[in-house]
């Protein structure tokens, strides 16, 4: 756990900078990949999903240590090339855990979040499941147990191969010439975030494309076929927790309405997108038929509301560079409930940026929440203040306070806004 967080805190940063660079160079270009809201909601899943795996809130059914300790047929040692080894292995379980995520109805819930972003960028990258509980699929790792390959081998290049995954994602590096035939490259990878009928559940590699081209899932990015991007049953919202178990509520309610018992038992593993016959039409769902003309998610918003949305972003990661940094010393159950707190804050202002006037309730309720940590821990904040001092709590303190009065002023703001309220537009000019 604290050896996750101090990577993350290494990270993340890096992150953050290439994001940035790609937003000049989008600006250079003349191009338009970015849009802000979309790109703090891809940002704050990135904050849940962290905030969840460093808690170690995923059980694993097999461990890969259980494994290679039953299966291995020799014991080899941590060189070069078991690390290479150990890292085609991780590969070829990645393709499979990812097609599958595709191809069946309950484990599209642990991806939907991924392709739920209506661009292509960096910042994408960043939707990350929270929904994943369970870990079903160390199987796949069989080959390189029965090599002996160490289980501290897997546990690094674990998080290594994720973040490999990272700088693909991206529509302004084009085709990589001999590259093409061996990497997953962004113009692989644009193909399979899209929802053109050409390129649907194609290009499910990770790293290396070989996969795709073995197993028959491969697809080239056609010129005349520009990529569109989403999910066909478009989410509609910024909050990246609604996202994560949109899909899951769609089949519990579908296994609920249908009167078929054998289709409420095989709803949950048919292919993606499978619905019961005597619900399609009862309980029709908005889904895209022609990728080339539907309106994009968006929600309009004031340019200082746009910095406050950002602002809420930074602030809520300002907090978890502390918390990554200091895992062990918060301690349990301390962690969680730091935790709780951020997953309080992402569903509050990213609520507000779908304009819900009800989100200043949540911000309230986050903000009565951190004071009340303050209070308890006799006006300190997880321990802050033995590191930085007192100047740390007045930022948090200040900040909570803040927060609730501005969310408070821009959910009515934005009603009044929406109503047709002239007083909205001495905030529009700013």
């Amino acid at each position: 756990m604290a050896a996750y967080g101090t990577i993350l805190n290494i990270i993340v940063p890096i992150f953050f900078l290439l994001y940035f660079i790609e937003q000049g160079f989008e600006w250079y270009l003349g191009k338009k990949v970015i849009r802000g809201l979309d790109s703090i909601s891809s940002f704050s899943s990135g904050v849940t999903n962290v905030v969840k795996d460093v808690l170690g809130m995923t059980f694993t059914i097999l461990t890969y240590a259980w494994l290679v300790d039953k299966v291995a047929i020799t014991q080899i040692e941590a060189t070069w090339a078991v690390y290479a080894i150990g890292f085609i292995a991780v590969d070829f379980q990645g393709y499979w855990t990812h097609r599958w995520h595709h191809q069946i109805n309950f484990l599209w819930n642990r991806h939907i979040i991924h392709h739920s972003s209506e661009e292509f960028n960096l910042a994408c990258a960043l939707r990350q499941s929270i929904s994943s509980f369970v870990n079903y699929f160390t199987i796949l790792l069989l080959p390189a147990a029965l090599l002996g390959v160490p289980a501290q081998v897997i546990a690094i290049i674990g998080p290594l191969h994720l973040f490999l995954q990272y700088w693909y994602h991206t529509r302004l590096i084009g085709k990589l010439g001999w590259l093409e035939y061996v990497i997953v490259t962004p113009s692989h990878h644009r193909v399979h975030h899209a929802i053109n009928p050409e390129y649907m559940d194609k290009n499910h590699g990770q790293i290396f494309i070989i996969w795709d081209k073995l197993f028959g899932t491969f697809q080239e990015e056609l010129p005349e076929v520009p990529p569109v991007y989403g999910v066909t049953r478009p989410v509609r919202t910024w909050n990246p927790i609604r996202i994560n178990f949109l899909h899951l509520w769609l089949l519990i309610q579908d296994a609920w309405h249908t009167r078929n018992w054998w289709d409420k038992l095989r709803i949950w593993f048919m292919p993606t997108g499978w619905r019961p016959e005597d619900v399609k039409d009862k309980y029709p769902v908005n889904t895209i038929r022609d990728p080339y003309n539907f309106e994009k998610y968006d929600t309009k918003a004031s340019r200082l509301f746009l910095l406050w949305s950002w602002l809420q972003l930074g602030f809520n990661y300002f907090l978890l560079v502390y918390f990554f940094a200091n895992l062990a010393g918060i301690g349990t159950p301390e962690v969680f409930y730091y935790g709780a707190f951020i997953f309080i804050s992402v569903f509050a202002y990213t609520e507000l940026m779908d304009r819900h006037a009800y989100a200043m309730y949540f911000e309230i309720l986050k903000s009565a929440t951190g004071l009340y940590f303050v209070y308890q821990s006799g006006g300190d904040w997880f321990g802050a203040g033995n590191y930085f001092g007192d100047w740390y709590v007045y930022i948090v303190v200040s900040y909570l306070i803040l927060s609730a009065v501005v969310a408070t002023l821009f959910a009515q703001l934005e009603i009044r806004r929406e109503k047709g309220d002239k007083t909205y537009k001495v905030f529009e000019t700013l």
